[in-house]
């Protein structure tokens, strides 16, 4: 049986374990929470290295994408650094196939995405396929990147423009701590509501559910969240905050959806000796698998 891990500079809170049969064969699905403490990524993939298949790297991104170019960001590349045997992915892979593969399944199988909706994509910058998916099913966009990472009041509704900006800004935000553009540990429980006009104006909520929790208003009545991973708890909530649907991109194992990351490094596993696959080989396995996005009425 196939050892996937997850190590998350989020929540131990949200710590979980499964075990799953995919394709014929048994994989252990685990994600480990360090509670924002960096060292402690270090340590634990350092100890699992070589004994673990596949890690994924959680609550943090390696990556920062300008659209046409990708930048590495400094404190996630001192901790990919711990795993000399084992593969370490961070979702980025899965970002531009599997959550576009869920966008376009959403245009074409249900009435999500009826034309010239509205929607909030909290960073493109972190999440470029749905965005790219998003545009190309007629919707109208509101990108956050500048809002709810720098905190700065520039709405952008292009990916043209975000671009452009995107050129400037990556290289420095990618030098900063990482504690400054991603709510980690304990401050992804709290809710502190930022530029809650632009939740409020758009039909579709999408992008990463941390970022989301963090930012939201306390209400979102009739709304529809796209989001990764969630907890039975992080369902009840957005319940009780009034949304209508909740469409997570990666499915469901044992009552919970597991991040992007983890997910990528479970295909990695499956394939065996590489950090990073190619868009083919990864559309192949999806393919295989057929994951489809969860869809809950809440």
């Amino acid at each position: 049986m196939k050892h996937i891990v997850g190590i998350s500079l989020g929540s131990s809170s949200r710590n979980h374990v499964v075990t799953v049969e995919l394709l014929g064969k048994r994989y252990k699905i685990e994600r480990i929470g360090t509670d924002g403490d960096m060292r402690k990524m270090v340590q634990m993939i350092s100890e699992l290295d070589g004994k673990a298949d596949a890690f994924g790297l959680g609550g943090m991104d390696l990556y920062i994408y300008a659209v046409d170019k990708r930048y590495v960001i400094r404190d996630a590349r001192r901790i990919v650094k711990a795993a000399r045997k084992t593969p370490i992915v961070d979702g980025s892979g899965l970002k531009n196939t599997l959550e576009r593969r869920a966008i376009e399944y959403l245009a074409a199988e249900t009435d999500l995405l009826q034309p010239r909706k509205k929607v909030l994509l909290m960073s493109a910058m972190d999440r470029l396929g749905m965005a790219q998916a998003f545009e190309q099913a007629g919707c109208q966009m509101t990108y956050g990147d500048l809002l709810y990472i720098l905190g700065l009041p520039i709405k952008l509704t292009s990916l043209k423009t975000l671009a452009l900006i995107a050129r400037f800004l990556a290289p420095i935000v990618c030098q900063l701590p990482f504690t400054m553009i991603y709510p980690t540990g304990e401050k992804q429980t709290i809710n502190k509501p930022r530029f809650t006009g632009y939740f409020l104006e758009n039909d579709i909520i999408a992008g990463d559910y941390h970022f989301i929790h963090r930012y939201m208003p306390p209400e979102l009545p009739g709304k529809t969240i796209v989001t990764n991973t969630v907890t039975a708890g992080d369902v009840d909530f957005l319940r009780k905050s009034g949304v209508k649907t909740l469409v997570t991109t990666t499915p469901e194992m044992d009552g919970r959806s597991f991040g992007t990351n983890v997910m990528e490094a479970l295909l990695v596993s499956m394939v065996g000796g590489k950090n990073e696959l190619d868009e083919e080989q990864y559309s192949r396995l999806l393919r295989e698998l057929d994951f489809k996005p969860r869809i809950i009425s809440l």
